[in-house]
């Protein structure tokens, strides 16, 4: 008896987590969804909604290429998508706008799959994480969220505020740390290199799994600025050997195309080995997604869709495609 209640309490403690969850999963869609509702409006109320049970012509063709050209898609991207989606209803003989959906859904998300990658920190102990981004693209708070992800992954963090140039991120960066129950290395004023440095050895001291630094916000046609922020880089270097683990950019959704033109210029100065995507909260047009994985495929980590501390998640390709879908 009593070990066949034990039995029965453990499969329904198993039912209970995976129901948590699967719950979780349907919420974390249902608020991707909602956070692509502008991009879906500029498209016609969602991709299923303008094809519908439409005949397939050149007219069907031409409103798909204005709709995810206003979608931010780009030129390129949405060139590349018309072009296989042509391909693709030559080859299965697609005569109705049902099956065109399905078959650019799938293009969709062959354009984007390679964007995703697993965020191992693993591999190195600390894994020193670098972030990098323009003023105003969230680029604090997403740091904060990471953190916290992180430690949802059973991973001690330690961060380091190595935008020295403005009191206020600092601050707000030690408030997530506070609210994470996490250590930040800080100092009042100056030189940013020697708070990562810092903040690399304190975690080594201690056994710290991450270290996620934070750098000043710029512009990458401040050249000057973009010389300061490589020059972290080789502080990092210094502090541990195959230091900086990763360099991300952190985007705001709501640049549109000139977001491309920021993963070109920080890639070209330090080498990035991922991006991270914010304020995705309905607001903004997500197609600049498909323009990055056309011309310049990093590797989209983590899609952040509200204020809330746990609205940063891994990307998945077809979760994203599913949610501009009606």
């Amino acid at each position: 008896m009593g070990a066949n209640l034990s039995g029965f309490c453990a499969a329904t403690s198993v039912f209970g987590l995976a129901k948590k969850s699967s719950d979780e999963s349907s919420s974390w869609r249902a608020r991707l969804k909602s956070g692509l509702a502008r991009t879906r409006s500029a498209i016609g109320g969602g991709l299923s909604a303008l094809i519908g049970r439409r005949k397939i012509d050149e007219s069907l063709f031409e409103d798909l290429e204005t709709a995810l050209l206003s979608a931010d898609c780009g030129v390129e991207a949405t060139r590349a998508l018309l072009a296989r989606l042509r391909e693709s209803a030559r080859a299965r003989s697609i005569e109705d706008g049902v099956a065109l959906s399905a078959a650019l859904k799938d293009a969709l998300v062959e354009l984007l799959a390679p964007l995703e990658r697993k965020f191992d920190v693993s591999r190195a102990k600390p894994c020193v994480i670098m972030i990098a981004g323009v003023n105003g693209s969230g680029k604090t708070t997403s740091i904060g969220k990471l953190a916290k992800w992180l430690q949802g992954q059973g991973h001690s963090v330690l961060l380091a505020a190595g935008d020295t140039y403005r009191a206020a991120a600092r601050e707000q960066l030690e408030a997530w740390g506070e609210r994470n129950g996490v250590t930040v290395i800080a100092q009042q004023s100056g030189d940013p290199g020697a708070v990562v440095f810092d903040a690399v050895s304190a975690a080594r001291a201690r056994g710290i799994d991450v270290v996620i630094a934070d750098t000043a916000g710029r512009l990458p046609t401040q050249l000057h600025l973009m010389e300061e922020i490589r020059k972290v880089k080789r502080v990092l270097a210094k502090a541990m050997e195959g230091a900086p683990h990763e360099v991300l950019l952190v985007l705001d959704a709501n640049t549109g195309q000139n977001a491309l033109a920021q993963v070109r210029a920080f890639d070209d100065a330090l080498g990035l080995t991922g991006l991270v995507l914010t304020k995705l909260d309905g607001s903004a047009k997500g197609g600049v997604v498909a323009a990055i994985a056309r011309q310049r495929p990093i590797p989209l980590l983590f899609v952040g869709v509200g204020e809330g501390i746990d609205d940063l998640r891994p990307f998945v390709a077809r979760d994203f495609v599913e949610a501009l879908f009606d």
